[in-house]
């Protein structure tokens, strides 16, 4: 499924970037347009159109409907992997789109101004799942899962996080040992994204001491493999069309090939793979200001109060300017990091930095937003009632605002 531009023609991801630019130079080319201004490229200004496009289509229709019914609707990411929004950042090699972190953050932007939960989805199989394998898997899993995965044809889950360790994932208490050329997996892994409908997962297993930063690997499991279930739904405040539920190993045995490189490199590998999912939740998190924000200068316009549209009193301008000012700074910082990323540098104090400041900045955006709406800020005829709600996994989720702090100071006091 392609989706059509303004002038009419079909494209895609990777169909675009061969029309731009020849093969050799097409990086290079994007990431001078990213070096020249703050203004987007011409391939994000086209993402940009193609999203929002699909998105007023094939997804704004059904945003409560599937919200208050917590239904994941797989057929749409099978679509969108037709578009290359699954594996944005997989080469063309495996089937991906081949482009880089700018073009990413946009395509998050832009699901999570229409649907949150959409974009949750589709940065957590990205940048979780796709992306472990993509960064640390051998050549030999990076050809078996990413052309799946980057097309949509499977969905990707990741598990670190166990219900009695959020931020303390030293402690965790999924253990994986070894048996002659496999591995027995036993726990419970929580709050994952996908958890009972992923097609294929990575999970992080303790295989050494407690604590011990290099004692816990990395598997690839596929859904199916006998001892590995789906477990328990969450009833979530928000974000409720994105699936989270537990993973459950029950002497799951799975094959020394499945280990993604080396046993005892799990932890290690999930630190730089959240580097990077930070970006992905800093993105999420300029989706739903944008959609608060978006929805709050139209209503603002058209809601009069003694004759006049409240758009023209100071209490509500003064809103949307904090808003609309806020939201660009939280853009910038996002930016720069995607920007870092697709430069090869170490992107951990900024994508910390663009992860905290864009959520916070999401969080008051769409309070802001069902202040001005009103009581009709309240109820689910308007759409900010929704990022209201869904606003706030953003300050939890791939590492909460306490973290991204802890995580900021010790760079910077390095």
């Amino acid at each position: 499924m392609c989706l059509t531009d303004m002038s009419g023609a079909d494209f895609s991801l990777q169909a675009y970037t061969h029309l731009h630019y020849p093969s050799s130079l097409r990086m290079e080319a994007l990431l001078q347009d990213t070096q020249v201004g703050f203004g987007p490229s011409e391939s994000q200004e086209m993402i940009a159109r193609m999203v929002r496009d699909f998105a007023a289509r094939e997804i704004a229709p059904h945003v409560m409907e599937w919200d208050e019914a917590q239904h994941f609707p797989a057929q749409l990411f099978h679509d969108m992997g037709k578009l290359g929004l699954m594996g944005i950042l997989v080469p063309e090699t495996y089937g991906g789109a081949g482009m880089g972190y700018a073009e990413y953050v946009t395509a998050l932007l832009e699901l999570g101004a229409v649907d949150p939960s959409i974009s949750l989805s589709v940065a957590a199989h990205n940048s979780l799942c796709t992306g472990h394998i993509l960064q640390h898997g051998n050549e030999a899993q990076k050809r078996k899962y990413l052309p799946k995965l980057a097309t949509g044809e499977w969905i990707g889950a990741w598990g670190l996080t166990e219900p009695n360790t959020g931020s303390d994932a030293g402690n965790m208490r999924c253990v994986a040992r070894k048996e002659g050329n496999e591995w027995v997996i036993n726990g419970t892994k929580n709050f994952i994204t996908h958890g009972r409908s992923g097609h294929v997962a990575v999970v992080i297993a303790r295989t050494g001491e407690v604590g011990d930063s290099h004692g816990m690997t990395a598997f690839i499991v596929e859904r199916g493999t006998p001892g590995f279930s789906g477990g328990k739904k969450e009833n979530k405040l928000g974000m409720r069309a994105s699936e989270t539920a537990e993973m459950v190993f029950s002497d799951c045995r799975i094959p020394e090939e499945n280990v993604i490189g080396e046993v005892g490199d799990g932890f290690i590998q999930s630190m730089k793979v959240l580097d990077g999912g930070r970006i992905s939740i800093a993105a999420l998190s300029l989706g739903v200001a944008e959609g608060a924000y978006r929805a709050s200068v139209a209503y603002s316009k058209e809601r009069h109060q003694f004759n006049k549209p409240i758009a023209s009193f100071q209490a509500i301008s003064f809103k949307l300017a904090d808003m609309a000012t806020e939201l660009e700074a939280a853009k910038l910082l996002t930016f720069r990091a995607a920007w870092m990323k697709d430069n090869g540098q170490n992107v951990n104090l900024e994508s910390a930095m663009a992860k905290y400041y864009a959520s916070e900045v999401c969080v008051k955006a769409s309070n802001e937003a069902v202040q001005i709406f009103g009581g009709y800020g309240f109820v689910k005829d308007f759409p900010v009632e929704k990022f209201y709600r869904d606003s706030k996994l953003c300050t939890i989720g791939e590492g909460t605002s306490e973290i991204q702090k802890l995580v900021i100071s010790r760079a910077l006091l390095k």
